[in-house]
């Protein structure tokens, strides 16, 4: 086992660029609420009746887990009564939906108290019949300000544009998955390896998964190096991308031009003690990230991570780029778990 000091894991600002030899636009994001606009799409309509109060709201200026703090000290509710699909970046103009364990209460006072007592915009408010958990959405759509771009930045875009449009774009996690500080995973990694760090459950979760998305994406950037974005490779585990089902590359000439067809895609892995590990080369790869960590099975098996796999590449099918008074307008959806900075960076290269 290395010291916790030993980790090849590949930062944030050096992942590499499926359009690194087109120059940058430059410009910054999030200079305030309005300029990053999340809306959620939800996995299913409410109900309409059912025990859990849906509230529909929009907020800026406050963390997820700060609106769900509220909510349940307004309500007198316990943490597991209070529900959502997934956290929202604080610096920025969200939508998103909660779910309230409030069987006896009206709606409607439910609606007016939050409004009145909270910064936020109550879209509406129904019921369902069941708790709102994590991963509940189909994703999220986007409307982000890229403020003061280089000039003639706008024609930059095209080029870049239509090389994404056409090969995808590394699914990267973003650098909100790695904290204020961009030291999460790290801190992970040393739960992992030593035991040592914060008691409190959730917290100890937020660092241990980040450190599992850190080697993603380290593993993604040694796959981009080895020039196998592009292409399927026997023994990949790949998802169907209208099912969500998963399934082994038995012969990846014979599967490449679904893969072209944007039908399917390989996926990487999020490492645990149960992840279906891919075959042949991509397994080796797969092998040889954990290896170099020093991060063994047993070791994730001991902390219950059990691991999964995750969609390599991103699809962009409803990028629009337009003039906006203050710089350049991206609009876009994204699949739940997927990150807007991943596909602005492509663009802005900061620091390039």
């Amino acid at each position: 086992m290395s010291s916790p000091e030993s980790s090849p894991l590949v930062d944030v600002a050096d992942l590499p660029y499926i359009t690194a030899d087109m120059p940058g636009i430059g410009g910054e994001i999030k200079a305030e609420p309005d300029h990053f606009v999340v809306e959620e799409i939800p996995l299913y309509e409410a109900s309409g009746e059912g025990p859990h109060v849906y509230v529909r709201l929009t907020r800026a200026g406050w963390t997820t887990r700060d609106i769900e703090r509220q909510l349940r000290r307004m309500f007198d509710l316990r943490e597991v009564d209070v529900g959502c699909a997934g956290r929202k970046d604080k610096h920025a103009r969200t939508t998103q939906t909660f779910s309230l364990n409030l069987p006896a209460a009206d709606e409607s006072i439910v609606a007016r108290q939050i409004q009145e007592t909270l910064p936020v915009e109550v879209e509406w408010v129904r019921r369902h019949r069941n708790k709102i958990r994590a991963g509940h959405l189909l994703g999220n759509r986007f409307r982000i300000v890229v403020l003061d771009p280089e000039p003639a930045a706008l024609a930059r875009t095209d080029s870049i544009a239509a090389t994404l449009r056409a090969s995808g774009l590394p699914n990267f996690y973003g650098p909100q998955r790695f904290g204020t500080y961009g030291d999460n995973a790290e801190r992970g990694r040393e739960i992992l390896l030593t035991g040592r760090g914060p008691t409190k459950r959730w917290l100890r979760r937020l660092l241990l998964r980040a450190y599992q998305s850190a080697l993603f994406n380290t593993w993604l950037a040694a796959r981009i190096e080895r020039g196998w974005f592009q292409r399927l490779l026997t023994g990949d585990v790949a998802k169907k991308l209208d099912t969500g089902g998963l399934f082994e590359v038995a012969d990846a000439q014979v599967e490449q031009a679904r893969f072209e067809r944007d039908e399917i895609t390989y996926t990487g892995p999020i490492y645990g003690s149960r992840m279906w590990w891919a075959a042949g080369r991509p397994g080796e790869l797969e092998r040889e990230v954990l290896e170099q960590a020093a991060v063994g099975e047993d070791i994730l098996r001991r902390a219950h991570l059990s691991g999964s796999r995750r969609p390599a590449r991103l699809l962009l099918d409803d990028l629009q780029i337009a003039a906006h008074p203050d710089g350049l307008l991206f609009t876009f959806s994204l699949p739940k778990g997927s990150y807007a900075t991943t596909v602005l960076r492509e663009f802005m290269k900061r620091g390039r």
